[in-house]
């Protein structure tokens, strides 16, 4: 090259805002956590599909945030048909779309559960990803509150199946009709105010995050988050604005009620003790009868339904239970709606204690598949946010994500890695090693064969680096003797950070032997499985 021409520069690793990378821990602790609730799922009767990552756009419809500009809230380009194409928002259109194309061969109801990664283009942030992973439970063909009932039950059930014990967690549950009829009643019935309920919708769904005065704000003309960003808000009169907030968090949600009426409803959801939760559901349905909508009667009597099924199975307040704020973001939500949300503190990046909140949502969908089929399709599910449940089990200590599970790894070092000759030996002791089993029949370990050029010092570093239980040597000498040693790393690490007295003493001198210590080739798995046992 010559010197007036500058050297070419090198790509800059670098990952987009929004998306992150996962270490080999991470992956495993998740697997572990996914078989659990696959199982969860099973036990229930559901059944596994499989949808693709690219959906239609016009298949996600209305429920986008903007169909002039399909890019708005999700990722979409144009096929070469000029068909615009996007990456899905979440599991439920998909499935939708699915059901109503095979809808004649499958059996209904159809009970079906799925997981997989979802898109957003938002803003990211801490905590929000613009990818990140869903498990999703559905019923279709079933109209029945029972259904609700089901969903609601196996979400508490799979809480517990992943190690969050009773009290640590609830499934809230609202009806999306108490508040229809609570907008019908401020004038945004109506196709031609989807728009408007779909930010009002959005605006409560944030009172967690964003507290009453907040979402009063998004509620009315807007609100400007702390990097100056704008949220355009629904407009609402300050008059409206009470008449929502109070029916999400007072469950004042009788548009002709008199004050006595909203307080008797708020002290009602907020006793959710034993039977007498029970009861309170039926006094607020007598109260919501007085109202002029007929959908806020339903939606009071649907949650009643639901309360009594889940009470009769055994399901109490203590795991499933009315409230009056979950309402959840998406338009396409036509009855009962749910949230699971987690009720143990942890502390935040600025070391405040707090609840860790929601992991996972859903509710009954009765129109979205219908898009497809001259007939109404009922349906209801919902949806597990992996990333989000997987930080709490390890907040929670809970085994399935701890990494001590794994198989232990044994790394071969190959001694003679420039010798290609010596390189078939090796290979059959990494080969015994994978295949071996313990007394229980199951797989012993992970085995791993150094494939590098570097020397055993590197060899050993590479061991500790992979987190390896111990490492098997053989050299020259060890070939001619028909053996190998085998190096207990964990042991070795522990011998070394001894003090010097220690290190003098006779126990110690015969710790040293445990540490490395010479077999015949043909007791390797034998000896590694000393090793295995030596720490449980």
């Amino acid at each position: 090259m010559s010197a007036d021409k500058p050297a070419p520069s090198k790509l800059k690793a670098r990952q987009p805002r929004g998306f992150v990378d996962r270490g080999p821990a991470d992956v495993a602790a998740t697997e572990r956590m996914l078989a659990v609730i696959r199982e969860s799922f099973s036990r229930y009767g559901f059944d596994p599909v499989e949808t693709p990552l690219i959906e239609f756009s016009d298949a996600l419809g209305k429920f986008l945030p903007d169909q002039d500009r399909p890019n708005e809230g999700v990722f979409s380009f144009q096929d070469d048909d000029e068909q615009w194409l996007s990456l899905r928002y979440d599991l439920t259109a998909p499935l939708a779309r699915y059901v109503a194309e095979n809808y004649d061969a499958l059996p209904k109801p159809y009970r079906s559960y799925r997981a997989g990664y979802v898109f957003r283009n938002e803003k990211p942030g801490p905590g929000r990803f613009r990818q990140f992973m869903q498990f999703d439970a559905d019923i279709v063909g079933a109209g029945s509150v029972a259904a609700d009932a089901e969903i609601c039950m196996l979400a508490a059930d799979t809480m517990e199946a992943l190690g969050i014990k009773r009290g640590d967690y609830v499934v809230k549950v609202n009806n999306r009709k108490v508040l229809d009829g609570v907008m019908e009643a401020i004038g945004l019935g109506g196709e031609e105010n989807a728009g408007r309920r779909l930010t009002v919708l959005r605006a409560i769904d944030k009172l967690d995050k964003f507290g009453p005065e907040g979402v009063r704000l998004l509620l009315g003309e807007g609100r400007k988050d702390e990097s100056g960003d704008f949220t355009k808000g629904a407009g609402l009169s300050a008059a409206d604005q009470t008449r929502m907030m109070n029916a999400t968090v007072d469950f004042e949600h009788v548009s002709d009620a008199s004050d006595h009426v909203g307080r008797d409803l708020a002290d009602m959801v907020r006793d959710t003790s034993g039977t007498k939760f029970i009861d309170n559901l039926r006094i607020a349905r007598s109260l919501l009868e007085r109202s002029a909508s007929e959908t806020g009667r339903q939606g009071a009597e649907e949650l009643l339904q639901l309360a009594d099924l889940c009470e009769a199975a055994g399901y109490g307040s203590n795991r499933i239970r009315i409230d009056p704020s979950v309402v959840r973001g998406l338009e396409y939500y036509t009855g009962p709606v749910y949230e699971v949300e987690l009720t143990f503190e942890v502390p935040n990046d600025q070391g405040q204690v707090v609840r860790f909140g929601s992991v996972a949502g859903g509710g009954r969908y009765d129109g979205l598949v219908g898009r497809f089929r001259p007939e109404p399709v009922p349906a209801t599910g919902f949806s597990i946010g992996v990333s989000r449940l997987y930080s709490a089990l390890k907040a929670v200590k809970s085994p399935i994500v701890d990494a001590r599970n794994e198989l232990p790894l044994v790394v071969v070092t190959a001694m003679d890695n420039k010798s290609p000759e010596f390189m078939p030996g090796y290979q059959a002791m990494v080969s015994a090693l994978r295949q071996a089993k313990d007394d229980n029949g199951k797989p012993l370990c992970r085995a791993d064969l150094y494939l590098g050029s570097s020397g055993f010092n590197a060899q050993m570093k590479y061991a500790d680096r992979r987190g390896a239980i111990c490492a098997i040597i053989q050299g020259s000498s060890e070939r001619e003797a028909g053996t190998v040693v085998i190096k207990d790393l964990i042991l070795g690490a522990e011998l070394a950070a001894a003090s010097r007295d220690v290190k003098d003493s006779a126990e110690h001198k015969a710790k040293q032997a445990e540490a490395q210590f010479s077999v015949p080739v043909e007791g390797l798995v034998a000896g590694v499985k000393t090793v295995l046992a030596r720490h449980g």
